[in-house]
Formats: structure tokens, sequence, C-alpha cells
């Protein structure tokens, strides 16, 4: 039996994940955030990507010019908006001695003067005597500091501008607070992973360095390490050395290795880069990415980034082989004339998307039969140019990386035409099971059938519409007839089990788990403790008992257990189920754990099991 408040904010936090998980049920149709534009680099406050200059307006307000050349300004010390202002010259001043050699000054008054290298220093005495504002055990807890101004209207208001963003100090320096969680300076270079297993997004960031957003987290992307990235990294460089040029992009794939340099030239090896049988010159700018077919790898394309304005047009932005690069055939077709960064392909479609200094575009290719070039479309919504692009795993969900702004995913345009059953819980492709929340991505329908039994439809868009699997659903495969539009069509058979589990994420991989107690949703922000209890929704755990009507919400008292054993592992140690309910809408379940007494603080692996079938692993955050 649930208590009744307790009952309502399950409920309304259910209703609060339908809108995560599923956003073009909200009509939002277009691009969805993940994560934010700050970096934890450990430093005073989250980072960001470097700011070269920093100044106070005649108004008071902060403005700051990225490395990227885009000026923002905040008035509010949270905001910040593009302007058309330009940087003033750097303010001429002179001090009796400087902190350290090389070190810039600023002038607060006729007594107190700042100045900034490695640290910052702050001077009473005409810069007689100094003293550090940033330095801990040797380094600087604001990074390399690249400008720093002093507000006008006050001398111990000053603002620090560097490798790492933008931070301030109200009184002189003593302390320092950040104002890069409101400021579009990521500076994303690659999308290495999209969230899977337990694990978010990861990105490699301009300097090579692996951030990723860790299911859960509220603050900032944390450092990770990615060995992919460290060996494509280790690999061009081998190849520059070995080579004598600048390689820029490289891939391998079976026996072959395309690297693409600098110069617009790409090279194909059989040898693993001993020797290169071919080498073909593009009217283009340096390679920034190559796409391999992983059946076969003589099939492949290449993208190039801006070229300079010495190479004449038409220049070349994406180019195929189907030979292993013995001939190349120029696909920018209808492409801007702009810099091209990656490329990502859904074969089964033939689905096409590159990401460009003017956002995503999109094409259909047959990639393994000559043709004319295909014609791209744009993407729209992006905030910004896009510098890669991915696709999951399962061609669900596209993902895009963003100059400044952040990542971004959103459902793949070509499940538009190509529609696709999926787990409501997570958008992956698995079997069903009787009672299981079923979502078809790229359609609206109106109706569904299997069979003779009826198949509720919960909610229909545009873009995804959710099913609930009968409870009298039976067999080995759930044949769909469906309709929407006024069109029938058959989609292919989902593979049903008497048991399917799979916990509720959004998009971004955080679990919709809930403190027993509180009903507060558990993430980095709000972890669980030693001896409370943890309440998991999740969706596809069969049948219950007593028998309960399909389409129809949980009872709020006595709602029907789950019929198969249910079982729970946290850090794979078996832990107490205390319950395996329906909960109070329509296909979910509601599976209570209790947490044993936790020694180590920090993210767990968490899954739980019906019918000797295990759901998949997501993130929980413990405490003592």
């Amino acid at each position: 039996m649930y208590h009744k408040a307790t009952a309502a904010r399950l409920a309304a936090t259910v209703l609060t994940l339908l809108g995560l998980c599923a956003p073009e049920l909200a009509a939002q149709s277009g691009w969805r955030p993940v994560g934010n534009w700050a970096v934890d680099r450990g430093l005073a406050a989250p980072a960001t990507g470097a700011v070269n200059r920093v100044w106070y307006s005649d108004s008071g307000s902060i403005l700051i010019r990225t490395a990227s050349g885009r000026i923002f300004e905040t008035k509010d010390l949270d905001t910040w908006r593009r302007s058309s202002a330009r940087p003033p010259a750097e303010p001429a001043a002179t001090a009796a001695s400087l902190p350290e050699p090389g070190a810039r000054l600023r002038v607060a008054s006729d007594a107190v003067l700042y100045a900034f290298g490695k640290f910052v220093y702050r001077s009473e005495n005409g810069g007689a005597s100094w003293d550090n504002l940033t330095g801990y055990r040797g380094e600087s807890i604001l990074g390399t500091v690249l400008d720093l101004a002093v507000s006008p209207a006050d001398s111990d208001q000053i603002v620090a501008a560097g490798a790492d963003g933008v931070f301030r100090s109200a009184d002189g320096g003593k302390s320092w607070s950040g104002l890069n969680q409101g400021l579009p300076n990521l500076p994303a270079r690659r999308l290495l992973s999209t969230p899977a297993g337990g694990q978010g997004a990861r990105i490699q960031l301009l300097d090579g360095s692996v951030v990723e957003w860790q299911p859960g987290q509220k603050i900032a992307w944390t450092p990770a390490s990615d060995p992919r990235a460290e060996a494509d990294l280790a690999l061009r460089e081998a190849l520059s050395r070995r080579l004598g040029v600048l390689v820029t992009a490289v891939a391998l794939s079976g026996s072959l290795t395309y690297a693409g340099r600098a110069d617009g030239v790409v090279m194909v090896s059989e040898d693993g880069g001993m020797s290169w049988r071919s080498a073909f010159s593009f009217p283009a700018g340096p390679v920034e990415g190559f796409w391999v077919d992983p059946q076969d790898p003589r099939i492949a394309l290449v993208v190039f980034g801006a070229a300079p304005e010495a190479v004449p047009a038409p220049r070349v932005h994406v180019a195929r082989t189907e030979n292993g690069g013995m001939f190349w055939d120029p696909f920018t077709s209808n492409l801007p004339d702009t810099g091209v960064h990656g490329v990502t392909v859904d074969q089964p479609s033939g689905a096409i998307y590159v990401a460009t200094d003017q956002g995503v575009f999109m094409t259909y290719a047959d990639l393994g039969v000559l043709g004319a070039p295909p014609q791209w479309t744009p993407v729209a919504g992006l905030p910004a140019g896009a510098v890669d692009v991915r696709l999951d795993p399962q061609g669900n969900q596209l993902w895009a990386a963003t100059d400044g702004y952040g990542v971004y995913s959103m459902l793949a345009p070509h499940r538009l035409r190509d529609p696709r059953v999926v787990s409501t819980a997570d958008w992956m492709a698995r079997a069903a099971a009787p009672g299981a929340l079923i979502s078809v991505v790229g359609a609206r329908l109106d109706a569904a059938r299997s069979g003779d039994l009826a198949i509720p439809v919960l909610t229909s868009a545009d873009t995804e519409t959710q099913l609930q699997v009968p409870f009298e659903a039976s067999g080995t495969a759930l044949a769909l007839s469906v309709r929407g539009g006024g069109a029938a069509m058959t989609l292919p058979p989902v593979p049903l089990e008497p048991a399917a589990p799979v916990i509720f994420v959004d998009r971004d991989g955080t679990p919709l788990l809930l403190d027993g107690d509180s009903q507060v949703m558990l993430d980095a922000m709000h972890p669980a403790h030693s001896n409370s209890r943890i309440q998991i929704l999740a969706t596809g755990l069969g049948r219950v008992t007593p028998d309960w009507p399909t389409g129809v919400a949980g009872p709020l008292d006595h709602p029907p257990s789950v019929a198969a054993t249910v079982t729970a592992y946290l850090d794979r140690q078996p832990v107490e189920v205390t319950r395996a309910v329906l909960a109070p809408y329509i296909g979910f379940y509601l599976v209570e754990i209790a947490v044993p007494k936790i020694v180590n603080s920090g993210p767990a692996e968490l899954y739980i099991e019906a019918g000797g079938q295990a759901s998949n692993r997501v993130r929980v955050y413990l405490e003592p």
C-alpha cells in the first residue's frame, strides 16, 4: 500500500520523467542540450574554455573575449550575452618590482597594484612587496591567467581570465568564484561516446583531454580517460614523425589504414602505415575525420576543414571511396563552402550526417554504388556550428558537439522514414515483456494490434508513440500491425520474454531512482545513504498477481506484486528487495531495495533481474 502523499509525489516524478525520456512527446522535436558548459579541473570553481581578454564597461558590466574570438558581456554575473564591443588597449603600468619575471600589471589605485603571470598578486605599496593571491602547493587555483581587470568602482573587485575561463574576486583576491557556469565556451572537439552502461557522454576537448557528463551530474563535466582517443593521438603523432608531415586524422579498419594530412592529402596503407600505396590530393582544407564501413573497409568517407583562401574553388569538403582509396569521389554537392569536422553514418537507412561550421547536414546515399553526389539538407536548431556528430549504437539518437555551446541530442531524423520499436525506458531496441512500455520512434500512430490483441496507444506525437504490451501477450515474439495517418504498416517482430526488465533513464543516462522516504530523485547532488531505501522505476517486469488490466495505472492501495522473482545488485553484490509492485502509472513498476551499510562514498553500479533476465546497468551515488 502506498501512502497517498508518497504516491502523488511518485506520479509527479513519473510525469517529469516522461518529459525527460521523451521530449518529443512534449512537442520538442529538435535538439536537447546534454550537460552544461563547465568543466571540473580542480580549480577554485568549475572551469571552461580559454578566455584571453577581460575588461569592465563604463556601466560596470564585465566583458570577455574567448579564444574563438567571441565577445560576451554579463551584467548580473550569471547570464552572458553576445556583444559587438571591442576590447580596449591594454593599460600601461609600472611598479617598483615585479613578483615574477614577465608579470603584467594592473593599477587599482595610487597604492594598490595587481600583477599576474603564473599567479595573481596584489601590492599595497606600489609594488615594493607582493602577496600571492592564487598559489596553493605551487600551483595556481585559477590555472593559467591571461588577462586581469579591476573594477573602476571598487579596487577590491577583480576578474581574471585565462586558459580555464573567468574567475572573480570581490575581496581583493582573498576568495574566488567562477563565472563559467553560464558562459557558452566549452572547448569540445570530438564526441567519443554516448551514454551506455552507467557511463555518460564523453567528449574530447581542444587540448586533447577527455571529460564525461556523468549520469546524475549537475555541476560540470568531469575528467575521464578514453583508450581509443589516446591511441588515436599516439598513432597520429607517430605517423607525423614517420612521414615528415602533419597527420590530422587517421582511421584503421581491417587491413587498411586511412591517414589525412593538414594539406588536404589522403593516404592509404595496407601494412599498418609502413608503406602507402596511394596519396590523393584535394583542393581542400585539412583532413578532419573519416568514417569507414565496418563490414567493408574499402568503403569510406573523408571530411575536410575550412580551406585557406589560396585554395581555388570549388573546394572539396566531403569525399567517398568505394575501392580502398584508389579513387575518391567528391560528395560535397550543395554543402556550403565551410569547414566540415565530423561524419557519421547509419548504414541500414543510408543516412549520412556531417558536422560543419554552419551546423549539421544530412543526406542519403548507397556508399557502395557509384552515382551522382547526394543533396544535403540542414538539421536545423543548433545554437552554433558543429565540431562533431555521432549516432548512438542503434542509430536512434543523433548527437552533436558544438563550438562553445556544448553537446546536444535529438531523435535521429532518418528514423522519421524508418521507424523502430524500442523500450520506452532507455530507447534501446530490446526484448519486451507482458505489461512493458514500448515506443515506436519516428512515427505517430493511431492504433496498434498484435494478432487478436489490441495494444493501447498511450501517447502519440510526430516523432514517437508509446504503447503498452498487453499483459495477455504470449509466445516468443510480438508482431505489430499499426496504423497512423491513414496508412497501415507491419513493423518487425519484437522478441517477447516473460520478463525483460529495463530501468528508466534520461537521454544522458540519468536513472530514475528515488529516495524511499523523501521521494527525492537520487543523483550526484542527492546520493543514497547507508540503511536507506532506493526506489527504482522500471518497466518490463512481466505479469503481476493478482492480474491487472492493460492500459490502467497501478492502484494506490495494495498494488499487484511482480510474479517473477526480482533480485537487485549494487556493485555486483546482491541487496535485499523489499518489494516489487506496479507503480501508479501505466506500464511502470516499482522495485524497492534496502541499501546496506556503505563504507566508501562515490558512484556504484546498480541493476535488477526479473525471472533471471538482467536489466540495463545504471549509476547510483552513495554516501555512508
